[in-house]
């Protein structure tokens, strides 16, 4: 009796679970998937029931120059902030890692807490920062704000991926008097070129989507694609402003899961040639 009971009650409390589950799934995407939907809307008045299909809000995209000012200001930005960010985790993880230096427990906790502080909150120092050294904002300090953001991220992805690596294969090429330098290029960074790849992906996606901190940083006279949504919804909520809100969301989760394809598809093929190799 009692085991039957407890199987029940196991059930009920699985449901609930898929129940609450599946509702909180509905209250994320639910208002990503209606600003999808009424990009495509013909009438000009955003809202349900659709009135027809339509690309024309694209197209009136397309010939905004503000909103391509915008664009190009966050991509090029953003994909400097993943170089950058890759280079300096890249360094900062090898040296938290595998050597040892008086404060690193300090360095380690100063190269995280931007990740630990609230954006909001970051935005507003260094804003306060800036204006009580009368230093003017400018496009530059916006992008070391993004910087400063996404490195903590790529420093753990790369730390996390290189704890898991055994010193044995470094400790092997320099016995056989390899170059430190050339250890780590030929056998340590293949081996993190996964952990590499995913840190770059996920700085370039936290400086493209990045708002509150942009709000602050971001010189007069320039716009990111986040605050050029901000300032079109001060006016109206157009299907114009749906369509850009899908390409944002197209961008943001569309380039990390292509190269996460890419870097499964380079894994499957590396592999297939070293048993390759080995059967031949």
């Amino acid at each position: 009796m009692s085991g039957g009971r407890n199987d029940r009650d196991g059930r009920w409390a699985w449901r609930l679970t898929m129940v609450v589950t599946a509702c909180v799934y509905i209250f994320m995407f639910a208002p990503i998937a209606a600003t999808v939907v009424l990009s495509f809307n013909a009438s000009m008045f955003g809202g349900f029931p659709l009135t027809g299909f339509s690309l024309q809000w694209y197209e009136r995209l397309l010939s905004n120059e503000q909103v391509l000012a915008a664009f190009r200001t966050s991509l090029w930005i953003a994909l400097l902030t993943a170089a950058v960010t890759t280079l300096l985790g890249v360094a900062v993880a090898l040296a938290l890692v595998r050597f040892r230096f008086r404060g690193k427990q300090a360095f380690s906790t100063l190269v995280i807490l931007p990740a630990l502080v609230p954006e909001t909150i970051l935005g507003v120092g260094l804003l306060v920062l800036i204006k009580a050294v009368n230093q003017p904002r400018t496009i530059w300090l916006l992008v070391l704000g993004h910087i400063l953001l996404a490195l903590p991220y790529v420093v753990l992805i790369v730390q996390a991926r290189m704890v898991g690596i055994s010193r044995t294969f470094e400790e092997a090429a320099l016995s056989l008097g390899a170059p430190r330098l050339s250890s780590f290029r030929e056998i340590t960074l293949p081996l993190l070129v996964p952990a590499v790849v995913a840190g770059a992906l996920l700085a370039f996606t936290i400086s493209f989507d990045n708002t509150s901190a942009s709000l602050f940083w971001r010189p007069a006279g320039v716009e990111t694609m986040p605050t050029q949504i901000l300032s079109m919804l001060k006016i109206s909520i157009s299907p114009e402003v749906n369509a850009l809100g899908t390409v944002m969301i197209l961008v943001t989760v569309g380039i990390p899961l292509v190269g996460g394809l890419i870097l499964q598809a380079f894994t499957r093929f590396k592999k297939s040639v070293v048993q390759q190799g080995r059967t031949s």
